[in-house]
């Protein structure tokens, strides 16, 4: 009965061929190297966010468009979409015009060279989360941290939470980068979580005693079905927090107050609705005030400056910098 079995699972492994079995093939085989390792500067963050699972208020999908359609960027890696995408799950977008398809909207999964608001170079992961190999897709992302001498990686991921939209979104930082955990998590469980594969990823490097800091957003659960604009914004301040970037979030802040307006439109027309979110804020008040946090970031509003802004005080310090420099009396 054992080498009957023994037998039928190596029926089962020739017919599944070399591609059920990531681990008997090289990492290297998932992607193709556009950018060499001596055209991309070393010692660069790693930014990352992958859409898939779940996704709460669209914040990881708009913090990648985001920045692929606001930033600079050239392709490093890109990432073969056969070996890792289920296309009969998330079936790619083809256009019909009347009697013929006039595009196909391939899926992508690649590493980016990019720029933030003000010049600064970094290394952007987005695309859609691999349906098959996560072992080897782990293996891979390692092996490319090594090859382009990435100094730290940081990832977003958000789920909905019981809390209100009339209070700042808040985050779980996990990792190994205990200064951002200990200013910026809010709420620190004892659970168990549907994992993804950046979870995996986090797993590998933090026993590797590689710089990472993960936050997930906590978005108010009825709105995680939305295009929450306030949740990118938290998101990329979250990236701000951990890597100095800075980035364009005018328009988003812009959005999300928009956004917000309706909100509190429906509510205030919506008794039930009301009542909710009055509780919501209760129970989050509550909360906050035996978890006292404050970002170093933040005014004394407790909000936080946008890139524009930082960008403008920079900007007048190295106009100062240079007076300073060139007049030596002046110092």
């Amino acid at each position: 009965m054992g080498l009957f079995a023994l037998g039928a699972r190596e029926l089962r492994r020739s017919i599944r061929g070399p591609a059920y079995h990531g681990s008997m093939r090289s990492p290297d085989e998932l992607y193709t190297v556009i950018q060499r390792e001596d055209e991309v500067p070393a010692g660069l963050p790693l930014v990352v966010g992958l859409t898939g699972f779940a996704d709460a208020g669209g914040a990881v999908g708009q913090v990648s468009e985001y920045l692929v359609d606001e930033l600079e960027h050239r392709d490093v890696v890109v990432f073969d979409n056969d070996e890792l995408l289920d296309y009969r799950a998330r079936r790619p977008v083809l256009f019909f015009d009347e009697t013929r398809l006039t595009e196909f909207r391939k899926p992508s999964l690649a590493l980016r060279l990019a720029q933030d608001d003000v010049g600064s170079p970094f290394l952007l992961l987005t695309g859609y989360e691999p349906d098959f190999q996560w072992e080897r897709f782990t293996t891979a992302i390692e092996q490319l941290i090594e090859r382009y001498g990435i100094a730290s990686t940081t990832w977003v991921h958000a789920i909905p939470m019981p809390v209100p939209h009339t209070r700042p979104i808040g985050v779980t930082v996990s990792g190994n980068r205990d200064d951002l955990i200990d200013t910026l998590s809010v709420w620190r469980p004892r659970t168990q979580v549907p994992g993804n594969v950046l979870h995996l990823l986090e797993y590998r490097l933090t026993e590797a005693e590689h710089p990472l800091a993960g936050f997930v957003l906590l978005v108010p659960h009825y709105l995680a079905d939305t295009e929450f604009p306030s949740a990118a914004v938290t998101a990329l301040e979250s990236i701000t927090a951990s890597t100095g970037l800075l980035f364009p979030t005018d328009q988003l802040r812009e959005d999300g107050r928009e956004f917000l307006a309706k909100i509190e439109g429906q509510v205030e027309g919506n008794t039930e609705l009301a009542r909710m979110v009055g509780t919501l804020e209760e129970r989050h008040d509550s909360y906050m005030e035996d978890n006292p946090l404050r970002s170093p970031l933040m005014d004394e509003d407790g909000e936080l400056p946008s890139a524009d802004s930082i960008a403008a005080e920079l900007e007048n310090f190295l106009a100062f910098r240079r007076a300073s420099d060139e007049d030596p009396g002046s110092r």
